[in-house]
């Protein structure tokens, strides 16, 4: 949960990124104490928020990533409110919220159903809507309906079928997943309350850094920033805003390497990425934007890695780190190939790079 709360929100929309994110952070961590706390204590909760991405985060933090994420809610409403046409409804919005009451109702009577379950349990939520693609491609609602409610907490993303790789998820609602919620603050509190949590882990940082990752206006994301009581500062690349109680001098840390998962937070915590990754993006992230697999050495990316289909765990390095570095890396790429055992990693939500191609055609 230290992790998670350090970092704001670590990428959820994998589930493997999820946990080898937490495990790079934490050599006392296993993946069987990731999931008790994801599943079992629930102190760690998948949510859907801010840039309309799965995000896993402090369960106390959850409240106000959901009042933030208003925006998201009403973007995911007009667009059902457009398939739903499309597919035939006439009055949309009383056909939603009819479809609402089904979808919570069959979930406090069957915790633990995936929304495939949902929609075949019940014609009304099984009701099929048109998705880009090919010409007559169809879904049914319930996965937009899912999606939306998860924005809004009413539903949250429950234990996958499957190993922690799975991204079969079933769903419950909130309401059962917890029955002790931190109040729901406003969205200038919950605003200020993201800030705040942001820049304990990422700052110094820019005002575009912030609006980037949130997904916010530049104009909403300033003065989140000043509710949270973030102070300028100039640095390399102009001026940055960071905690008051993080201007005190902060000595360096020790020498440290890492092999970080594909969507990490840290590859994918800044717009501004030069201080870290330099000129490496081409070969490190997708033709989309989304981060793969990097190798970190004393704060720096310094090359990428993937996992072969035997399983073992291979990287590649842009730049000389030296010996004592290049041995402890192939001490951390043994470790998690070993770790790995049976499981094979393949890029989700995202594509493969440039530097997983090179190292799988070598």
């Amino acid at each position: 949960m230290e992790v998670a709360r350090s970092l704001t929100a670590v990428h959820g929309t994998d589930p493997g990124s999820t946990v080898l994110g937490i495990l790079a952070r934490t050599r006392d961590a296993e993946v069987a104490g990731i999931e008790r706390a994801l599943y079992d204590d629930r102190s760690i909760v998948r949510l859907l928020g801010m840039r309309r991405t799965v995000f896993a985060v402090d369960w106390k933090l959850a409240p106000a990533v959901w009042s933030s994420s208003a925006n998201v809610v009403r973007d995911q409403l007009r667009l059902l409110d457009r398939v739903l046409v499309a597919s035939g409804i006439e009055e949309p919005e009383q056909w939603i919220r009819e479809a609402e009451l089904r979808l919570i109702e069959f979930l406090e009577s069957n915790p633990g159903s995936t929304s495939t379950e949902i929609a075949a349990a019940d014609p009304y939520l099984g009701h099929r809507v048109p998705i880009g693609g090919p010409v007559g491609a169809t879904q049914s609602v319930t996965s937009r309906l899912l999606t939306h409610m998860s924005a809004d907490g009413r539903v949250v993303r429950a234990k996958p079928r499957g190993g922690w790789t799975s991204t079969q998820f079933t769903w419950a609602t909130a309401a059962s997943w917890r029955a002790d919620w931190p109040e729901r603050p406003d969205i200038d509190s919950a605003d200020a309350n993201i800030a705040r949590s942001w820049l304990f882990g990422h700052g110094p940082a820019l005002l575009v850094d912030f609006a980037w990752w949130t997904g916010w206006p530049k104009g909403r994301s300033r003065k989140a920033l000043d509710r949270a009581g973030a102070v300028e500062v100039e640095i390399s690349d102009g001026t940055g805003f960071v905690l008051e109680s993080d201007l005190e001098f902060v000595p360096a840390p020790e020498p440290w390497i890492a092999l970080l998962p594909g969507l990490d937070s840290s590859t994918m915590g800044w717009k501004s990425r030069q201080f870290y990754l330099g000129e490496y993006s081409e070969r490190l992230f997708d033709n989309v934007g989304n981060g793969g697999p990097t190798v970190w050495v004393d704060g720096r990316v310094v090359g990428g890695w993937t996992q072969l289909d035997d399983g073992a765990v291979h990287y590649q390095l842009f730049e000389d780190v030296g010996s004592e570095r290049r041995s402890e890396l192939d001490l951390e790429a043994a470790r998690l190939t070993n770790m790995l055992g049976d499981i094979r990693l393949k890029p989700r939500a995202r594509r493969w790079t440039q530097s997983e191609l090179d190292l799988r055609t070598i």
